[in-house]
């Protein structure tokens, strides 16, 4: 799959997405993506950590390009179905402000009649998400001090943020 955007997509209204200051839910990304034609829905969570390569992290704070940003969402639900036709739904929602420790920053769930395409949706729409959304992250860190990191960058990198 490719990721383009030579054209606005717009979101199906079976989808959802956001970028929001408030808390992620769990509960609440799983009904938006269960369809009773589901016989799975996969939902990846992603949680600020407590070090980053042995380092101590007190908090990660994000930072996004809301517009594009969505747009990015709305073109990777849009890649999923071109390949996988039968993703009844798609969520994806990313928080934005400073995040403590054991918090969620992203939540991606895919709602599929079979595992392994929301599996393999789910995975998709993470990976494409990380390595083109304009969202960063700074990190901060036990001593006081802090970095922005690109979250695009961490892909390329290799890095595993």
């Amino acid at each position: 799959m490719t990721t383009t955007l030579t054209s606005a997509v717009k979101p199906r209204a079976e989808d959802s997405f956001a970028i929001t200051f408030a808390p992620l839910s769990l509960e609440e990304i799983y009904a938006k993506s269960d369809d009773p034609a589901n016989g799975a829905v996969v939902v990846m969570s992603g949680m600020v950590r407590n070090q980053t390569d042995g380092k101590p992290v007190i908090a990660l704070e994000y930072q996004a390009y809301e517009p594009m940003a969505l747009r990015i969402f709305y073109q990777i639900a849009a890649d999923i179905r071109l390949s996988m036709s039968d993703v009844n739904r798609v969520a994806i929602y990313h928080r934005v402000g400073r995040l403590q420790v054991g918090e969620i920053s992203v939540l991606v769930a895919v709602g599929s009649p079979h595992r392994r395409e929301a599996f393999e949706a789910c995975q998709y729409a993470i990976d494409t998400l990380k390595h083109n959304a304009p969202i960063w992250k700074k990190e901060h860190w036990e001593d006081g001090s802090s970095t922005w990191v690109s979250i695009g960058a961490c892909e390329t990198s290799g890095e595993n943020c």
